[in-house]
Order: structure tokens, then sequence, then C-alpha cells
């Protein structure tokens, strides 16, 4: 598992969109040595980005119902949502779950379709303390299990990372002018 760091604007996001195909790089390749060379890294992962990818008038278990028929999942729907702490909410209305039941419920994805390589993008943002303790525990589960994980993270987590990869922020402009414009 390796972190990875930085200010606002540093490229944290770009990264694993980069890596998740979102993004092509400007020059060079993005390789995965030990994957499948039939599949792009991005057909091998899980991205989980700033928005949850949620349809508000599908029910929680329909949502994940749907991203599980569009990605090859193996049918553990109620799993992943009880896992998650969503299994009671499975018929409700994605429309009135709270932002760390939405975050809670895209989290549920990683669970309900294996993929080996997870790119979070500030994973616990809006879960409360038992849904940090929660996706604490899924990404050791997945690390345990051999998976990789790749995870923008702003600041301090209940998730041990392997190793850190901090990025540093844009330069600030030495001549105090707005970008683009001449002193």
């Amino acid at each position: 598992m390796l972190a990875v760091t930085g200010p606002n604007g540093a490229g944290k996001s770009s990264l694993l969109r980069l890596i998740a195909g979102l993004l092509r790089p400007s020059a060079g390749s993005v390789t995965l040595t030990g994957g499948d060379p039939e599949l792009s890294i991005g057909e091998q992962a899980h991205y989980v980005g700033h928005q949850d990818a949620l349809k508000a008038s599908l029910t929680v278990a329909e949502n994940l119902s749907f991203w599980a028929s569009i990605l090859g999942g193996a049918g553990k729907v109620e799993e992943a949502l009880s896992r998650v702490g969503l299994g009671s909410l499975a018929p409700l209305p994605a429309l009135h779950l709270s932002a760390g039941q939405r975050r809670r419920l895209s989290l549920a994805r990683l669970l309900a379709i294996q993929r080996p390589i997870w790119l979070l993008d500030e994973p616990a943002s809006s879960l409360d303390a038992p849904g940090g303790a929660m996706l604490a525990e899924i990404t050791q589960m997945h690390v345990g299990g051999g998976g990789l994980i790749l995870m923008a993270v702003h600041g301090a987590t209940d998730i041990q990372a392997s190793a850190e990869l901090r990025l540093q922020g844009p330069s600030p402009n030495p001549r105090g002018t707005s970008r683009g414009q001449t002193p």
C-alpha cells in the first residue's frame, strides 16, 4: 500500500487518474509488471475518486448491482453492503443517503467486484470514526490477500501504508505575478 501525499495542487488526484487510464500522459507510459497483459491497468483497477458515482433514484442495492453487472461482479452485493454497514439500507433510494453513507456505498464496489489494484483518492472523506475503521480493515484485507493500493491522502488516517510518495506542490511564482501575465 502506497500513500500518495502532498499539498493541494501537487498532483495526487492526477497521478491516480493517470494510472487508472482516465488521463493520458503527456510523455512516456504507465505499465504494470505482473498484471494481466491482455488488460489495461484501468481494467485491473478500481478507481474511487471524489465523486461517488451513484444514481439517486436507484436503491442502495440497485446502485451496487448496476456496478457489479458493468464491472463483472460475482453476485457479492449483499455481502459487500453488510461489510460496509449498509445492509439494512439496501432498499432505500440512494437519494436519502448521507455523505458518509454514499462514500460507504462507493467503497462497497471494492468488495463486490474483485480487482487486484485499488486507486483511492481521499477514501476516508465524509466517513465517521467507525467508517474510517471499516476502511482500514478492508484495505488491510486487500493488501493481505496480495492486492495493491495507491491512496491519495491529505491528512492522518487509520490506514497504515507500507510506503509514502510525497509530491511537492506547484512552485510559487517568484515574481508575484499571475501565471501567463507579464510584469
